[in-house]
């Protein structure tokens, strides 16, 4: 086991000289959406730069597959943790990555890397889950706090999200955006209900359940596709592929590197 930072290029050029890895999944980001509101500098450095530096190095190291681990909060972001992880996806092909090694990919050179990103919803059980929450406030005798009544999100199991995003990296040909079948949307304020009842508990009786608000970035609701993106199937069944717009990458790499000048990386 390796610790280091996506954000340090001679880290990255050293690890991938040593290692040689044919495969990389790319889920280094700053995830929660409040810590990120508060240090959106951090975020914007470590899920956007570190993103295309790792893409470089897979690049230029001739990594045969980059896997990115996308969500839905970079569908229609209203928090900076979703627009830099929706901006990853571009320094992925802007990194000399995506765009150009599809295009080898389809001139059949043998030695280019195929770049894709995989984008769900939330993992129940995954670190900072919420269901982590609940459960320790219910060993608390509650409150269990809940942001709003009507807020919903996508859930799958730790195994379901591994497997489906292996069967994802390995149907990519280069440059698609996957997207795995959540299912149906879940009411958090029934999931806490729920957990409440298989806890013994009768809910707002034995255990109170306490609206708090929306915190800094939240949505009500999540999505996983937005307006301008064709969904495509795929020959596996819980596996989709978007066919979208590309933003003007020109315009935000200036904005990214005026705003981070002094800023070693």
């Amino acid at each position: 086991m390796i610790l280091g930072s996506v954000q340090h290029w001679v880290f990255l050029e050293k690890l991938f000289l040593d290692h040689k890895p044919q495969v990389v999944f790319h889920a280094a980001a700053f995830k929660h959406v409040p810590i990120v509101e508060l240090n959106p500098w951090e975020g914007v450095l470590n899920n956007i730069v570190g993103t295309r530096n790792i893409a470089e190095a897979s690049h230029r190291f001739g990594v045969e597959r980059f896997i990115l681990v996308s969500t839905d909060k970079a569908v229609r972001p209203s928090s900076i943790m979703g627009a830099t992880k929706h901006r990853s996806i571009w320094e992925m092909e802007d990194s000399g990555a995506g765009r150009e090694a599809s295009l080898h990919w389809r001139q059949n050179a043998s030695n280019a890397s195929r770049f894709l990103a995989v984008r769900f919803g939330n993992v129940i059980g995954s670190e900072g889950s919420v269901v982590h929450l609940f459960k320790r406030q219910i060993e608390e005798f509650g409150p269990v706090t809940v942001t709003h009544r009507e807020m919903t999100r996508y859930f799958m199991t730790i195994p379901e999200a591994c497997k489906l995003i292996l069967q994802a990296g390995a149907l990519g040909e280069g440059g698609e955006i996957f997207i795995l079948d959540m299912g149906t949307p879940i009411k958090i304020m029934d999931m806490a209900k729920d957990l409440i009842r298989r806890s013994g508990f009768k809910p707002d009786v034995d255990i109170e359940i306490k609206e708090i608000g929306l915190r800094p970035g939240e949505k009500l609701h999540e999505e996983l596709i937005t307006e301008g993106e064709g969904i495509v199937r795929t020959p596996h069944g819980k596996i989709f592929v978007l066919r979208g717009n590309h933003c003007d990458q020109k315009w935000l790499n200036q904005g990214i590197k005026k705003n981070l000048r002094g800023n070693e990386i």
